[in-house]
Formats: C-alpha cells, sequence, structure tokens
C-alpha cells in the first residue's frame, strides 16, 4: 500500500478537488450529479475543515469528507463519512484505505466514540473497503433511490471507536 501525505484540506484545495469529484462521478456511489462547473467545491455547508485529502509527490489525489451527522447535541458523539473519492489515475493504490483509516483516526480524536456511513447497496468494492476497516450492516433502506432506471438500496454502515 502506497503511503500518502493524508491532511487537513485548505482552501486551495477546491479546485482540484472539485476536478477529482467530477472526474470520478458515477450512479455506483451518488444519488445526484456535481453542481455545474464554475461552482466552488467548498461552501458554508461544505467547509475544507471537513475534508482529509491525500497527495502523493506533492499532488492532491483523493479526498474523505468527516461530519457530525446532525447538529443535534444528543448524537455529538458520533461521526459520518459523506464522500470518498479518488482520482481515477490513483487508483488501486490503497489510497481509499488510507483515507479511511485517516477519518477514523481523526473521529476518534475529535472525542466521538462511533463512525458511521451510508454505502450504495450495489457498490460491493467500497462495502467491501468499509466491512475490512470493522464496519459492519446497521441497516437497510430497500429501494431507496432510483438511479439509471434501477431501485438501489442505503445501506448503513458503523463501527465503534
Amino acid at each position: 500500500m502506497l503511503q500518502p501525505r493524508i491532511r487537513s484540506a485548505v482552501p486551495d484545495d477546491g479546485e482540484t478537488l472539485r476536478r477529482i469529484d467530477r472526474e470520478t462521478w458515477s450512479t455506483l456511489h451518488a444519488v445526484k450529479p456535481p453542481g455545474p462547473a464554475h461552482e466552488p467545491f467548498f461552501d458554508e455547508r461544505n467547509t475544507p475543515d471537513a475534508y482529509l485529502v491525500a497527495e502523493t509527490d506533492g499532488s492532491v489525489v483523493g479526498y474523505i469528507r468527516l461530519v457530525p451527522p446532525t447538529p443535534l447535541v444528543s448524537n455529538g458523539h458520533v461521526r459520518q463519512i459523506q464522500g470518498l473519492a479518488v482520482a481515477r489515475a490513483a487508483r488501486g493504490l490503497g489510497l481509499g484505505r488510507a483515507l479511511v483509516r485517516a477519518a477514523i483516526a481523526e473521529a476518534g480524536r475529535q472525542g466521538a466514540r462511533r463512525i458511521t456511513l451510508r454505502v450504495l447497496g450495489h457498490n460491493a468494492p467500497a462495502r467491501r473497503l468499509y466491512e475490512s476497516e470493522g464496519f459492519t450492516v446497521e441497516g437497510v433502506q430497500p429501494q431507496e433511490f432510483l438511479l439509471d432506471g434501477e431501485y438501489v438500496d442505503d445501506v448503513l454502515m458503523g463501527r465503534a471507536l
């Protein structure tokens, strides 16, 4: 597995992350297409501090978004992965796994006791990755999304920290 540099995102990463997001978009893992090319990647809801990025050879090649799942104080002990992308040219090098591990560690540093995520039922590669990192299926919403004419389950996974 390649050992990338994982760091917090900064505002200057926005253009690269937007490019990665657009390049990797697919109904295999996303329920809505990326916004227009002219829209910035970061905004009031998606701020740089919610992202960890992976760098190899000084270039950003992937990201993971880690946030509280709700604004409720009663589940402030939970963090949720709400996005993971690795540039096509950098796939197969273990960067997705490195980003998941970094998110788990960061959630722990933030004082979380649990980490969760949602993954589309037909995204077998992502599900295998998450399972190999200790996530288990905690719920399924059958046929939650209609993507490319097919009904797709929404799978909730989680693990203790």
